[in-house]
């Protein structure tokens, strides 16, 4: 394997298995989840959130497709946490994955991100040098095979949309990353979970571990509140709450 490849693990390893971020996050999370929710952890990375959120107390099931990542994640998880090296998509099918290996967070299974994130500010440094063939399964397989989560995290550069077209019933919690230089992502996002539930939303910007908001806004606000983000602000994780 090309010592890129793993220079961009390594890299990933400095910057998310740091105390500056595990400490908010496991914080936030034991506020947010309830000991014995299942969890998906779609697109886990090096494990850092879902480590966090077994450490909240719930059953966790990870996806990761990416190598060397995939194979991080299998050798260092705890046992309790279930592993599929594979992504989540619109079907069950084998998809092409573009890969940075210098900076392997944004790789990204959606066609022509590349081209469209390199125009964005922040990823003006980004290189997309190699191509790897990836298993991907859909959420509604996932909930056939493990149950209905109470939460399902979602941080795949792009593809939000193609995972939740694989989901046919809402789900109580659901978190995406959002990026304001490529706003439209969100926004579909915004859309297709309004297809699926009656959703509030609260964004939490960076890795602050906290709210922005102090209560939990609608569509419409949240689109507002999201297209007037400056291009090059800081990214964040968008929530989503099923409302009862």
């Amino acid at each position: 394997m090309a010592l890129t490849t793993w220079l961009g693990l390594l890299r990933s390893l400095v910057i998310y298995h740091n105390p500056v971020r595990t400490v908010p996050l496991r914080r936030f999370y034991r506020e947010l989840l309830r000991p014995g929710d299942l969890v998906f952890d779609v697109g886990a990375h090096v494990g850092t959130r879902a480590r966090a959120m077994r450490a909240a107390g719930a059953r966790v099931v990870a996806l990761e497709p990416q190598v060397p990542f995939s194979t991080f994640l299998r050798l260092t998880l705890p046992r309790d946490i279930r592993l599929l090296e594979a992504a989540a998509g619109s079907a069950d099918t084998v998809a092409e994955m573009a890969v940075s290996s210098l900076h392997p967070t944004v790789s990204s299974l959606k066609t022509g991100f590349a081209e469209t994130a390199g125009a964005a500010p922040g990823f003006g440094h980004v290189r997309w040098d190699r191509v790897q063939k990836v298993q991907v399964t859909t959420l509604d397989r996932l909930i056939r095979d493990e149950g209905i989560p109470r939460y399902v995290k979602i941080d795949v550069e792009g593809f939000e949309l193609e995972v939740l077209s694989g989901l046919s019933q809402p789900v109580e919690l659901v978190s995406v990353e959002y990026l304001p230089g490529l706003p439209d992502l969100t926004l579909s996002v915004i859309a297709r979970l309004g297809e699926l539930g009656d959703y509030r939303f609260n964004p939490v910007t960076g890795e602050s571990g906290r709210f922005l908001w102090n209560d939990w806004r609608d569509a419409s606000a949240t689109r507002s509140w999201l297209t007037s983000l400056p291009a090059d602000g800081p990214s964040g994780d968008l929530y989503a709450r099923l409302s009862v």
